[in-house]
């Protein structure tokens, strides 16, 4: 259902975008076009966000340099209210053992198939890139009423191996996220992304884009976040993102630098 909703916004945007095309753009063209980028987005096991840097080598192509995070999701998560009706936030996956993040570090190439024409236009590209996914498991801990009693609460894991017993009715909530970080594993794996991006700015100088796409997350082994046999060492997602920035015009700095110069030898 999030997956859905999320692609829904995101065609509604991109109908909006459509419609506007048609104004005359009759500002001066950037045509050496870098871009600074930053990037929201929802998946379908998760959501994150990132740092993009995409370096002008034609006119069709930029090579691609990322950095993001994104917090990984296991299909079998559903949160349920814990046993404390009065605690805010105190809902909780039930059988979660641990909590998996991951920081993407990437290289790639940005191909145009289609160049907007007007102000309002949209440029439609494809791109894909690839690298490092370093994955961190960290435990989540939470307060257990052992004896049914409000003020006996023991801080503790979902499930220990001494204890599988432990009831439903005496989860009181989730302790706060740095609880366990301490204990936090790193999981070494490697990430390949492939998608299509809807750049839609009026302003030449002004990156904004839609993105849609695949993403695979590949980790050497098994992530333990849930207490069952049911988890992965691969984790593909279709994810949909939004991306703003700016232009760098490499060229035109560069004739910049060089009238420097020369003004100062005169």
């Amino acid at each position: 259902m999030r997956t859905l909703t999320a692609f829904f916004i995101f065609s509604c945007l991109l109908v909006q975008a459509v419609v506007a095309q048609g104004e005359l753009d009759e500002e001066e063209k950037i045509f050496y076009r870098s871009e600074r980028s930053y990037g929201i987005a929802l998946s379908s096991v998760g959501m994150g966000g990132g740092f993009r840097y995409a370096r002008r080598l034609d006119g069709f192509r930029k090579s691609l340099y990322s950095v993001e995070y994104s917090q990984l999701k296991h299909q079998k998560e559903v949160k349920i209210p814990s046993s404390n009706t009065q605690q805010i936030g105190g809902n909780f996956v039930y059988g979660k053992l641990n909590a998996l993040g991951t920081l993407r570090l990437g290289v790639g190439m940005q191909h145009e198939l289609f160049q907007k024409r007007d102000r309002g236009g949209i440029s439609i590209r494809y791109y894909y890139h690839g690298g490092a996914s370093i994955g961190v498991q960290k435990p989540v801990y939470y307060l257990i009423d052992t004896v049914g009693d409000a003020t006996n609460y023991v801080r503790t894991r979902w499930i220990e191996e001494e204890d599988k017993q432990i009831k439903l009715h005496q989860v009181d909530r989730k302790l706060p996220f740095y609880e366990g970080l301490g204990e936090s594993r790193v999981v070494p794996g490697v990430y390949t992304k492939v998608g299509f991006s809807f750049e839609f700015s009026k302003n030449d100088a002004v990156f904004n884009a839609l993105e849609t796409g695949l993403i695979l997350d590949v980790f050497y082994r098994k992530v333990p976040i849930m207490a069952n046999e049911l988890n992965h060492w691969l984790y593909p997602a279709f994810y949909v993102s939004y991306r703003f920035g700016r232009v760098v015009d490499t060229q035109f700095k560069t004739r910049l630098n060089k009238v420097d110069r020369v003004l100062m030898e005169q």
